[in-house]
């Protein structure tokens, strides 16, 4: 039988997806294998042996087109949006999906955005940490904040490669330290080129208890003082504790002390979900940072039910 926990970062591809992805030679962003084949028949039975009553899936990578294929990356974008819906439909009670948007231009992404929430009813949109390159602040990801922003949809933010990643990745899976990196890198340009003051209706969940980001927070505020870029906007330390207070997080691979202590110095627990990326991180682990998040001693037992669940029926109250 399921149980009560809301998982906000599950990733999941429509088989026609996977096929035309496979056709392309795409790969895993992050360098590793995934173990576990995503099926509906198996997502149901690992939410069931993890207490899970309903996951909102999400495809945690950008597509953009081609010189050969200019519209690959919109064509392949809608496939999985409606392949997500076609999820929900036959599980309405256990499946919720985020819109994933084109990396082809904003123009390509605002329709997306609208076909996707408005008539496919989906949950919300997933972002990448970087948009084939382009990180929050930059003027290619303007249009689309801003509509963001307008219709105050919950917006899961997903780290990928940097487009450095073959000198900063050392060969190794990104998913040690250079994921957690682009997280924070993305959020802090985001505040210092103004984007949270120019689009307060932005509602965002920081994948991984925000990488890095909230170690970092009181010095990134600081900085503010200290010294900014040329066109930086005019912000302060109270501007980031502010955004930063506001922000959700999610738990996924960030379930220990190592990760939560920092979150909770920038952020109250009623602003942290429960995510558990699988099957990108295998069963057992996913099982260990369950065991850690639910033996911290930094929640009491009505704040670990929320971020369990009642922090998450705020955001999608369709799974109350």
């Amino acid at each position: 039988m399921p149980g009560q926990r809301i998982d906000i970062h599950t990733h999941a591809m429509p088989e026609q997806a996977v096929a035309v992805m496979a056709a392309r030679g795409f790969k895993p962003t992050g360098g590793y294998k995934i173990s576990v084949r995503w099926t509906p028949e198996a997502a149901l039975a690992y939410m069931d042996r993890q207490e899970i009553a309903a996951q909102l899936v999400s495809m945690p990578m950008t597509f953009g087109g081609s010189p050969d294929d200019p519209e690959f990356g919109t064509r392949l974008t809608r496939m999985i949006n409606e392949g997500h819906a076609e999820l929900i439909a036959k599980h309405p009670d256990r499946f919720g999906a985020f819109a994933s948007l084109p990396g082809d231009g904003p123009e390509q992404a605002l329709a997306e955005i609208a076909y996707a929430l408005d008539e496919l009813g989906l949950d919300g949109v997933v972002l990448t940490s970087n948009v084939l390159g382009h990180y929050f602040g930059d003027p290619h990801l303007e249009p689309v904040l801003a509509e963001l922003a307008r219709r105050q949809v919950p917006v899961f933010v997903h780290p990928v490669d940097c487009p450095y990643i073959d000198v900063l990745g050392f060969g190794r899976p990104s998913s040690i330290v250079e994921f957690p990196f682009d997280t924070a890198r993305n959020i802090t340009n985001a505040l210092y080129t103004g984007v949270f003051r120019r689009h307060p209706g932005l509602r965002l969940i920081l994948a991984h208890c925000g990488g890095v980001l909230p170690m970092l927070g009181w010095r990134i505020g600081e900085h503010t003082v200290m010294g900014r870029g040329p066109d930086d906007a005019d912000i302060d330390p109270a501007h980031v504790a502010d955004v930063l207070r506001g922000l959700y997080y999610e738990t996924a691979l960030a379930g220990s002390r190592n990760s939560l202590l920092p979150t909770l110095e920038v952020t109250s627990s009623d602003h942290i979900l429960f995510g558990t990326d699988w099957p990108a991180a295998p069963e057992p682990t996913v099982e260990l940072n369950i065991a850690n998040l639910t033996s911290f001693d930094g929640f009491t037992k009505e704040e670990l039910q929320g971020v369990e669940r009642d922090n998450a029926l705020r955001l999608f109250p369709r799974f109350a």
